[in-house]
């Protein structure tokens, strides 16, 4: 891994950057979908595809989320060319969300995500409970 930073001399078109550097491409995706809210919203859209999602449904579809966040959630996804918006011209307006080809490719990573915290959760919730449990001079709280 490179510990320079892009556009600095010597760095190759295409090297891994620094994740510690800010201009890290991978610390500025995670800056962007490392949400709860952005995975859950790529999860939905994908599982539609080719289709579309109109925005109450993908309300209803993900439990917790307020319309402000689902709303904040898609136009950031949407500014960064991840996923597009059709609106319809009714009263209300109707309006479509799906996956761009872009955000479609993200489903696979977020995926393994998910299969991986399936197969851990219980092991990290076990760890820090039994953490929390212990004693200080044990190395607990």
């Amino acid at each position: 891994m490179t510990t320079s930073t892009s556009g600095a001399p010597g760095r190759r078109p295409g090297a891994r950057g620094d994740l510690l550097a800010p201009d890290c491409p991978t610390r500025q995706l995670l800056d962007r979908v490392g949400s709860k809210w952005t995975s859950m919203v790529v999860k939905v859209l994908a599982e539609a595809d080719p289709g579309e999602v109109r925005f109450a449904e993908l309300r209803r579809r993900i439990p917790g989320i307020s319309q402000k966040m689902l709303s904040v959630t898609l136009q950031s996804l949407a500014r960064d060319g991840l996923v597009s918006r059709r609106v319809e011209p009714t009263v209300p307006p109707a309006v479509h969300y799906r996956l761009t080809g872009l955000g479609l490719s993200l489903e696979e990573p977020l995926s393994a995500l998910r299969s991986w915290a399936e197969a851990h959760m219980a092991e990290i919730d076990r760890n820090n409970r039994l953490a929390w449990d212990r004693p200080a001079e044990e190395g607990g709280r």
